[in-house]
């Protein structure tokens, strides 16, 4: 444990000196929702190209992921972290525009108790695929209620971090790490998400990206063609960027806050 946090204090004064991400300018977090096949078949080959790990926020209930188990297992071992975002996907289906919500899974009628068992179960579930006891949540639609009561209080109980879905850059000293900002990307084209990376090296920040459909698979979708050009771009600019799953990236954090502390 002692060289551990000599390793650690080292570490976060080399990355003091250089940069506040690791030594670099900024940070990148790839995330991608839902548990579509297009994140098997298209968004991991790329980010395996390249040599970068995303954090994937899976819905055990999904059909390509019942379906493909092994794959997925796969995809942990190659260093990828496999999130947390339930088991049904409840949203609240009293908010506007929310009529697709299906009573069994309206987060509305729901009550913490059930919010917080159905993640419980999901977690029980990954580590059943991956064999790990710590990973990183998602809010589904980014809810953060259930029946009306808040359940972040129960989420921070069971993980280091949970992202949402409001738009935003953080920095290491101010962002919640029970509600890490993201851009959600719907459509968006190869130029505006490499901007956002420019932005963040700009703002020694990080950003974090939102995916659900990559080439196809989910109404939110962006083409395989954006998303490949992104992560060709985030290789070529590898020396002001560290780009790590979730997981990583808020443990980094929490390292760097302890050692701050007077």
């Amino acid at each position: 444990m002692k060289i551990l946090m000599v390793f650690l204090l080292l570490l976060s004064s080399t990355a003091a000196i250089s940069g506040d991400w690791k030594g670099k300018k900024a940070a990148v977090v790839l995330t991608y929702d839902d548990a579509l096949g297009v994140h098997l078949d298209n968004a991991m080959q790329t980010l395996d190209k390249y040599r970068f790990k995303g954090t994937f926020y899976v819905t055990v209930s999904s059909e390509p992921f019942k379906a493909r188990i092994s794959d997925w297992r796969a995809m942990a071992k190659a260093g990828h972290e496999l999130g947390n975002h339930t088991m049904f996907h409840p949203c609240d289906g009293s908010q506007p525009g929310r009529d697709w919500v299906s009573k069994a899974t309206d987060l509305s009628t729901w009550s913490v108790q059930r919010m917080v068992d159905n993640i419980a179960m999901t977690n029980v579930l990954l580590t059943a695929v991956d064999g790990k006891s710590k990973r990183t949540f998602a809010y589904t639609c980014g809810d953060k209620s259930a029946g009306g009561e808040s359940f972040v209080g129960q989420v921070m109980q069971s993980f280091p971090g949970a992202r949402g879905v409001q738009g935003g850059y953080e920095k290491i000293e101010t962002m919640d790490l029970s509600d890490i900002r993201s851009f959600m990307v719907m459509g968006d084209s190869a130029e505006k998400l490499i901007g956002r990376v420019d932005e963040a090296i700009k703002q020694g920040a990080l950003v974090v990206f939102l995916f659900h459909g990559v080439g196809g698979e989910h109404g939110l979708d962006v083409s395989k063609e954006a998303h490949d050009a992104l992560i060709a771009y985030l290789d070529k600019k590898k020396s002001d960027l560290w780009v790590a799953p979730m997981i990583d990236v808020v443990d980094y954090v929490k390292v760097r806050r302890k050692l701050a502390k007077p």
